[in-house]
Order: structure tokens, then sequence, then C-alpha cells
């Protein structure tokens, strides 16, 4: 196990940060929403619903049902009550949350990659929606790429007493094993998707950098001091322009694979 620690428990989130790429970020979740059919009667829960993104689309499609949006950062919860969306807000932690009445659909939007044992965690979620309600996920499943993977590797050679990642394995499956895993509960929808993002060119930053400071980097730079960090950063930048290297007009190609399934029980 890495020592890295679990994201979702460390400093609360930047709205403002995550919300610079929105479009790039709200597209995976309205192709899940897509791939959602007729629902029973119930509550909508976005899980995990962030800064609310989600929020004005899902009440758009269900305008008659209670939206409540769920999430474990205050600053983000304040973000997405402002939308107008959610008929309420609750802060809770996700691995412990469960609803007070079974609704027809929970909706999760890149959030669950941050939670472990999805073996457990799913059939629970799935085990407290309405009679032919359903879960639909949504979760990046960028590891093995560059920008992901050089931050595992950087912060093990350079911070062994703080990063260990022996054994470690990817946090997300397979589309194919949510597949398997989720046949027994219900009718699976499970893919997968690679993005190819077009990244503006930005001062003081490579283009990826600046998309994954807001989630991938986060639980690195919290545990390194200042200096730490600039000279994390600095090789990781060093590494990035290699890898992700600029078009003519100065932006960056940058391929991002993400992971859905929906499971709509009996």
């Amino acid at each position: 196990m890495a020592k890295t620690g679990n994201p979702g428990k460390s400093a609360d989130w930047n709205p403002a940060a995550y919300a610079r790429f929105r479009s790039l970020r709200l597209r995976p979740a309205l192709d899940l929403l897509a791939q959602v059919g007729d629902l029973p009667k119930g509550q909508i829960i976005d899980l995990g619903c962030g800064n609310g993104a989600v929020g004005p689309a899902l009440s758009m499609r269900w305008p008659d049902r209670k939206l409540i949006g769920v999430d474990n950062s205050p600053a983000m919860l304040a973000e997405a009550a402002a939308t107008g969306a959610y008929r309420r807000c609750d802060l809770a932690d996700l691995t412990e949350w469960q609803p007070k009445k079974p609704p027809a659909l929970i909706f999760s939007n890149a959030v669950l990659h941050w939670v472990g044992d999805h073996a457990t965690l799913l059939p629970r979620l799935a085990g407290w929606l309405a009679p032919g309600g359903t879960l639909a996920v949504q979760m990046p499943r960028q590891y093995g790429a560059p920008s992901h993977r050089f931050l595992r590797e950087f912060a093990q050679e350079m911070f062994p007493d703080r990063f260990d990642f022996a054994g470690w394995e990817p946090p997300v499956a397979g589309a194919a094993e949510y597949a398997r895993m989720l046949a027994p509960l219900g009718r699976v929808n499970a893919w997968s998707a690679d993005y190819i993002q077009r990244l503006d060119p930005v001062d003081g930053a490579h283009p990826v950098r600046r998309f994954t400071e807001s989630t991938a980097l986060r639980p690195f730079v919290e545990k390194l001091s200042a200096a730490e960090q600039a000279a994390f950063i600095a090789r990781y930048e060093i590494a990035l322009a290699a890898a992700y290297p600029p078009e003519a007009d100065g932006s960056v190609l940058f391929p991002f694979r993400r992971v859905f399934f929906t499971v709509t029980v009996p």
C-alpha cells in the first residue's frame, strides 16, 4: 500500500482550481447520464457532487425529482448549493454515507476512485436503490499514463520516507472487471473511453500539470514542504514536456482514459 493517504480526507478541495477545466470534466458525466434509462419513483443522489457541475443537467433531466448532493468537502458543497440545482446538499464521508430513503438513481461522477474496496462498496450502494433503480458511475483510469505514473515514480525516488508504492495496485479496474463484478446485482452496461483533450497553453506551467494540480497532484504536494514541492514540480514539469510536447499553437494533446458503468437492479 502506498503511504499517500486518502486524498478525499486531506485538505479541503479548491473549487476554483477544479473548475478551471469544467467543460473537459463535465463531458464524461454527460456521456454517463445519456446511458441512464427510465427510473422508478424516488430521489436522485449526486454522490460526490463536488462543485455541482452535473447538478443542472440532472435537474433538467428529472425536473420533478428531489436532487440531493453529497460530498465531503465544505468548500465544494457551498459551490454546489449556489447552483440552485439541489434540494439539499449533505456533508458526508462517502465511505459511511447511506440514504434515508431508497433512491431511484445514485449518480457518481469522478469520485469513487478515491474510495477503496469497490467489491464491497458498489454492491452496498446498489443495495440501497429502489426496485428498478440505477447506480451510474464514472471514474478516471489514467494511472498508467505518464501524467500519473511520473507522480508515483518521482515521489518514491525523492521522498521514500513518505511514499512507498511497493505492491501498489490501481484503485480502478477495467470495464470488463466491473461488468463481471456487478452482473449478479442486475442489468449492467460497462465501457471505457479515451478522451483526447486539447489543453491550452498557460503561463508558468505545463498544461498537463495545471490539469492534474487540483486532483492527482494534490495528495503528493500536501506531504511536502515548500522547497520540496518546488523540486518535485520542477522534475514533473521536465518529464511532462517530453511526454506531452506542445503542438504548433502551443496547446497539448492529453489523452485521458475513463471507465463507466451503470447497473439497474431488478
